[in-house]
């Protein structure tokens, strides 16, 4: 059964870290790419960061970079997601997705072929 599933999500006061991660079953990151998107209030999905199936090179937004480390583990067909330095306005729900791809070229929704149900973070004091 093919099944992205979040866990990780919570509470946690500005400048502070979470690590979420998306367990994946039902496919191989050794042939899906996998990617983190997060919603925010009001605003449209956007990709943040995703780690290539091939040779596990990654790629981060701007609003990622520095603060956030995607990484995996491929025997536990599981992604991660570090966040350090949390901000007010990082609040929203995050989502792992996947698409067959050996690279991480892009953040475009319609291409990634499956997603996860999302996790909420709430960035707060």
């Amino acid at each position: 059964q093919l099944q992205l599933v979040e866990s990780g999500g919570g509470l946690v006061q500005p400048g502070g870290s979470l690590r979420l991660s998306c367990a994946v079953s039902g496919l191989s990151l050794d042939r899906y790419t996998a990617a983190w998107f997060r919603q925010t209030p009001g605003k449209e999905r956007e990709g943040l960061s995703c780690i290539a199936s091939g040779d596990g090179s990654t790629n981060y937004v701007d609003s990622a970079q520095g603060r956030f480390t995607i990484s995996r583990d491929k025997a536990k067909n599981t992604v991660f997601l570090q966040m350090n330095g949390l901000k007010p306005e990082d609040t929203g729900v995050y989502y792992c997705a996947v698409t067959l791809s050996y690279y991480c070229a892009n953040y475009v929704i319609y291409e990634y072929e499956y997603w996860g149900q999302g996790t909420q973070v709430t960035v707060a004091s």
